[in-house]
């Protein structure tokens, strides 16, 4: 850079211009008085004055920054000092110091006053107000005058003659050449006054600078104003900033000038230009590019002041300006940002300004400015910055490189001939446009000045620096993964050598750039770049891949008609040659040619058998723009035999494959993979930009928020090549059709094949031949197949419904499957009868026939003859791979009642029980299975089929007391779904006891009973004398389903068998309650008596005689457990609840227990329960076979600890206790047993009845009870 220069005015007066400093210069500070004593102490203060910073506040809210403050002293003259309407800021005096070291009264009295007067009038005339006079103190003056005054007294005097108002304004400075403490301390305030007010005048005077600036800006829309004052107007402030070393604020001045210059450059193409634009609308006659190697351009700058300079001199300069100051700021990458911004910025500035520029001009320029923006980066990085950061650079070279193949081709250096007169004369133009070399890179052997003119001397030199450009640029995008970018490139350097002859060099480039466009799907580069692969590989005879690539291009619909029709000719006219080499075929993939749209097989599920017939028609979309005469369209089929053959039956392939018979393939744009069909949809959004002041609206357009997604790279390996060692061999399984026109858009094509193999057959490979072009699917995809099955004759029998009842007529469906056998006349189904299913015949029954496709081909009747052992269907005559239906009645006669009952009466009835309860509890009917041996015809085996029917009834029965009534209910509980009517209904004694009789009390003889509901039945048991203590019943009931129209045949009854045991009471108990004496009614929190009243009915029986009997003197007696228990809590049974008595075996025999209740609830309570029980002593066997039922009633029950006869007893409420006991592996007492009374035998006459419970008087909450 440049020294500090010299100040701009002469001695004599004289105006010069003024002098533009860089950087180094500093604000000035003129010096008056005693210059010598200034010369003295300048070594010291410049040196101390930057040291310290100081905090620079200014205006309009701007954020403070720490600064080191530097001065230029010169020596005071008047010629410093601004004239009115001067704005170099640069040559303005921020400060003036007066200096003097006067001890003297008289010297100041007579010369010094009089000279600090004159200084301050010259001030002020020129409204100069920032100055400061400094008195330096001495402590040797002091010792050689000792006649003098104080020193204060001069500085009193000089405040008091000149600070009257200020009195900062004058500084004392002790001892300033000595190094002791007072010495530094008078520095230190000296020099922070110093800076104070240094920094006082820049905010004074930058501030009234800028308000200055800002009222010239917005004059701009008056007649007359100028861009150019205005640019050095501002320039001025910024190289004040730049002075301060204040880059950024500098920067951001020249930044302001370079958008309000952009802006009326838009307006001017907008319609809407100013007249001082025409200055820069002058015809360019240099292009000597961007200089950027010193910090000011000073004849550019001249240019400008004068109005003189051209857009690209005012460009030029402008980012020259800003190259400097990001350098400065240490961000050279940036440089290189918006130098490409500026390059193309320019370009388009020159056209809205309608500049007149000869041809090639301003590639000149670009180029020159793209290096030297480069070679300026490199003079302040090292290689390893430039390495590391080639993404900020490459786009200068990629420009650069662009400039110079534009150079080539417009000066005729790439063409064959090489250049003509016309070309040469125009490169001695654009050569005389450059000017002479620049003296800062005159001496530099790489200048972008000598590169460019070596470049334009010769064919040889300009292909040399096009190829070093491209490389280096195509090695730089790569380096950094810019692809799209080094392959864009690379398709110049394919056209470049395609120029120069060379295709086997430009395939290379050509290749990589359509595989990258493929893969990202650019439909209009793809195009394009074919088009040129297409003349290279003609150029290079690659027959091959000609033929290929221009089957793309007669297919692409961004071509015109005539250019598709021309390639498609070159197809055929290669089709049609008649050469020697018949055998030579060329192999082409097929969706260039046409696209194998849907595939469609009749019959639709593509099962065929053996020897039937398949039909296949293929819809094929040609792709080319004319009709073409096809030889042959083959199917290569891949023929396969399943190792688990015997599943492919015609049923099971009919329900494992798709019905509707129609493949589609999917939809590919020709020449693109088909993963590029799987991107997401643009995603685009309005965007807004609105000043902050007014929200006016300043800027609208739209945004793509995945363009991330759309744009990111795919590397695909897929080719449109054919893959290597493919060759098509006509095997024994091709279907063909041949002398075809494709015509442009959709065809049909029909294939037809006769089932020969079973096996499974395989769509492979799809050929269209075209004479010597075969255009090829070698994987159809979907998978394409049909099956052929050769079949076994199958026979099954399933019923029509979801179940078969048994009892009533059901309707079973026979399904004979031929397969490969033929019925003929006389072929029959051979049946064997069983009695307990019948087949009911109807002479109105059909066979029919279908077709292994469900087609109905014929109907006939059926005929069967039956006799006691076979019945014989005969079959209808139905050719082979068909099938017979035909439908039957049968009806199965239940005789499961009787095993029932048999089942009953074994020793295990207990586990029938349990099975018993989980059906009714699962609600679900009995099953039989009933088994049928059938003959077919085509086969010597015999196949036996297994029919499971269901009863649709279940039958329980109970027994009813009523005192020594007794009564028996049957309940039948229909589970079936049907509906039946049920009539005829009867219970009758096995035994046939005439003295006992049945009584029936059903009125109705006819009931419909409804699906999974129950109809109970009763009769009232009534004898003249003592009965066996147990009775055999059977109940039987007539059925027929109740919507059933008159049943032909007889149905058998439901019958029902069960057995009644000890059904005599014994027993007869009340329970009564009474109110506490004195009171009318039960009160809640009361106690209440409860008398329980035991009374024997009959006289000692059968039933009687077991281990709890004890018999003396012909009087016997019987122990008997009772219990008091309430379960709905509605009673406290105070004191124990439960005993064990002793009861006489006689007739009206009664025992009575009291005991006290009490009430917990007002209403109508029910009584407390009381159970009865046989109280047995511990070592009774009998005890150990009771049934289960009688150990689940009473699962809670009171044993007499002490086995005391009258005592009352504690409760074991256990049953495992209890049968640990019966069981004997109690280790302790052995205890007694208890033994429930059977069904009837025990009848409680208060069983339901209530007693009124009234509450207390004094309750407050009321709880009532309501049952």
């Amino acid at each position: 850079m440049d020294s500090v220069a010299a100040a701009a005015a002469e001695e004599e007066g004289r105006e010069k211009p003024p002098v533009i400093y860089t950087m180094e210069n500093k604000p000035i500070v003129t010096c008056a008085g005693d210059q010598n004593l200034f010369t003295s102490l300048y070594p010291t203060l410049s040196q101390q004055l930057p040291r310290e910073p100081m905090e620079w506040r200014r205006s309009y809210g701007r954020a403070p920054k720490m600064i080191h403050l530097e001065s230029n002293f010169v020596q005071f003259k008047e010629e410093l000092l601004p004239k009115e309407g001067n704005k170099a800021l640069l040559t303005f005096p921020f400060l003036h110091i007066y200096w003097t070291e006067c001890c003297d009264t008289e010297v100041y009295k007579t010369a010094v006053k009089d000279d600090i007067t004159k200084w301050q009038n010259v001030l002020k005339a020129h409204n100069s107000l920032d100055w400061l006079i400094v008195v330096v103190e001495s402590d040797a003056k002091k010792k050689n005058k000792t006649n003098i005054l104080p020193r204060t007294s001069i500085v009193d005097k000089i405040r008091n003659d000149f600070c009257n108002k200020q009195s900062d304004r004058c500084v004392v400075l002790s001892d300033p050449l000595k190094d002791s403490s007072r010495s530094q301390e008078s520095w230190n305030a000296f020099l922070t006054k110093l800076r104070t007010l240094l920094l006082m005048s820049f905010t004074k005077n930058l501030g009234k600078f800028e308000d200055d600036m800002r009222t010239l800006r917005e004059k701009r829309t008056e007649p007359g104003w100028s861009f150019c004052e205005y640019f050095m107007v501002q320039e001025e402030l910024a190289f004040v900033f730049e002075m301060l070393q204040q880059f950024e604020d500098a920067l951001v001045q020249y930044d302001e000038l370079d958008a309000l210059f952009s802006q009326y450059v838009v307006n001017f193409g907008a319609g809407d230009g100013a007249n001082w634009l025409t200055f820069f609308c002058q015809p360019v006659r240099s292009w000597n590019g961007l200089i950027l190697r010193k910090p000011i351009d000073m004849e550019k700058r001249e240019l400008i002041q004068n109005q003189e300079a051209t857009l690209l001199d005012l460009r030029s300069y402008l980012f020259s300006r800003q190259c400097t100051l990001l350098i400065f700021l240490q961000r050279p990458w940036e440089v290189s940002q918006r130098a490409l911004e500026l390059l193309h910025n320019c370009v388009q500035e020159l056209k809205l300004l309608e500049v007149s520029v000869p041809p090639g001009a301003l590639d000149c320029w670009v180029f020159l400015s793209c290096l030297e923006v480069l070679q300026r980066i490199e003079g302040c990085c090292d290689r390893a910055q430039i390495d590391a950061n080639v993404s900020h650079t490459v786009g200068l070279w990629s420009y650069a490189t662009e400039k110079l193949k534009s150079l080539g081709y417009l000066c005729g250096l790439v063409s064959e001939k090489g250049p003509n007169s016309e070309d040469l004369n125009r490169t001695v133009d654009l050569l005389a446009g450059l000017g002479a070399e620049r003296p800062e890179t005159a001496n530099a052997s790489q200048s972008p000045y000598k590169k460019l003119k070596e470049a334009l001397s010769s064919v040889e030199a300009f292909e040399k620096h096009y190829l070093d450009l491209s490389h280096a640029t195509i090695e730089m995008y790569t380096n950094i993964g810019r692809i799209r970018s080094a392959k864009l490139v690379g398709k110049d350097l394919a056209e470049f050598y395609m120029r120069k002859k060379g295709p086997q060099k430009a395939e290379v480039y050509l290749q990589g750039a359509l595989k990258n466009y493929l893969a990202e799907g650019w439909a209009l580069l793809v195009t394009h770049t074919r088009k040129q692969l297409a003349e290279c590989q003609k150029q290079l005879g690659q027959i091959e891949n000609y033929l290929q690539t221009s089957s793309l291009l007669a297919g692409d619909n961004h071509l015109t008609e005539n250019e598709r029709k021309s390639f498609c000719q070159e197809i055929l006219d290669f089709a049609n040659q008649q050469e020697e080499n018949q055998g030579q075929k060329v192999v082409l993939p097929m969706q260039s040619f046409a696209q194998l749209k849907t595939l469609h097989f009749d019959p639709p599920n593509a099962v065929v058998h053996v020897g039937g017939k398949l039909l296949i028609e293929l819809t094929l979309l040609s792709q080319m723009p004319i009709p073409v005469q096809v030889d042959q369209i083959a199917i290569h089929v891949h023929f396969s035999i399943e190792k688990n053959s015997y599943r492919k039956t015609a049923e099971w392939l009919t329900k494992h494959k798709a019905s509707n018979g129609v493949i589609s393939f999917p939809n590919e744009i020709t020449g693109f993979p088909l993963s590029r069909n799987n991107l997401p949809a643009l995603e685009l959004y309005e965007m807004y930009e609105r000043s902050p002041s007014d929200n006016s609206l300043n800027t609208a357009g739209i945004i793509c928020k995945n363009v991330h997604m759309l744009l990111r790279r795919q590397e695909s390996s897929s080719s449109l090549d054919m893959p290597s060692g493919v060759t098509l061999e006509d095997g024994a399984h091709v279907l063909k059709c041949t002398n075809l026109i494709l015509e442009p858009g959709v065809n049909k094509v029909t294939f037809d094949t006769q089932a020969k193999e079973p096996g499974t057959y395989t769509l492979r490979q799809l050929c269209t031949s075209v004479g010597k072009v075969q255009f090829v699917v070698l994987h159809i995809y979907p998978i394409a197949q049909y099956d052929v099955y050769s079949q076994e004759p199958q026979l099954k029998v399933e019923p029509m419904t979801d179940s078969l009842l048994a009892g009533i007529p059901q309707k079973v469906k026979f399904t004979v499957t031929t397969g490969h056998y033929t019925m003929k006349n006389g072929d029959t189904l051979q049946l064997s009868n069983a009695d307990a299913m019948p087949i009911l015949y109807h002479p109105e029954s059909k066979a029919v026939i279908y077709s292994n496709t469900r087609d109905k081909i014929s109907e006939s009747s059926l005929r069967i003859q039956s006799s006691e052992t076979i019945t014989s269907i005969s079959l209808p005559v139905a050719p082979a791979y068909h099938v017979i239906e035909f439908e039957l009645e049968v009806m199965y006669l239940p005789s499961a009642t009787q095993s029932v009952v048999e089942k009953e009466n074994t020793a295990n009835k207990e586990v029938h029980r349990k099975s018993k309860e989980k059906q009714k509890h699962d609600n679900c009917m009995a099953t039989v299975d009933q088994k049928v041996t059938i003959d077919c015809p085509w086969s010597i085996y015999s196949t036996i089929i297994a029919l499971t029917f269901c009863i649709p009834f279940n039958a329980k029965h109970s027994l009813l007391s009523a005192g020594k009534r007794k009564y028996v209910q049957v309940c039948v509980q229909n589970l079936s779904d049907l509906s039946f009517q049920l009539s005829d209904n009867s219970l009758k004694n096995s035994a046939d006891c005439t003295d006992l009789q049945l009584v029936p009390l059903n009125p109705e003889s006819q009931q419909v009973i409804y699906s999974k509901q129950s109809i109970f039945f009763v009769w009232e048991l009534r004898w003249t004398k003592e009965l066996p203590l147990s009775l055999q019943c059977l109940f039987s009931v007539s059925f027929c389903p109740a919507t059933s129209e008159e049943q032909s045949i007889t149905l058998k009854p439901f019958t029902y068998e069960f057995q009644v045991e000890n059904f005599f009471t014994l027993y007869h108990v009340k329970t009564e309650i009474f109110p506490p004496l004195g009171a009318e009614y039960c009160k809640t929190g009361l106690l209440c008596s409860l008398e329980v009243s035991i009374t024997r009915l009959v006289d000692l029986s059968e039933v009687d005689r077991d281990e709890a009997l004890t018999e003396s003197d012909g009087y016997c007696t019987t122990k008997l457990m009772y219990e008091v228990v309430d379960n709905s809590s509605n009673w406290a049974v105070c004191g124990k609840s439960s005993g064990v008595i002793s009861m006489p075996v006689a007739a009206q025999a009664t025992h009575k227990v009291h005991m006290e209740v009490m009430p917990l609830f007002a209403g109508y309570l029910p009584f407390p329960d009381v159970r009865l029980f046989k109280y047995l002593p511990h070592h009774s066997a009998h005890s150990t076979q009771l049934d289960a039922d009688s150990w689940i009633e009473n699962d809670n029950i009171s044993v007499d600890k002490n086995v005391d006869d009258q005592a009352d007893s504690s409760s074991i409420r256990s049953r495992g206790s209890l049968h640990s006991a019966a069981s004997g592996e109690h280790k302790g007492l052995p205890m007694p047993r208890l033994q429930s009374f059977s069904s009837g035998q025990v009848f409680n006459c208060s069983t339901g009845m209530q007693i009124l419970v009234i509450p207390s008087k004094d309750d407050h909450v009321l709880e009532v009870s309501v049952t």
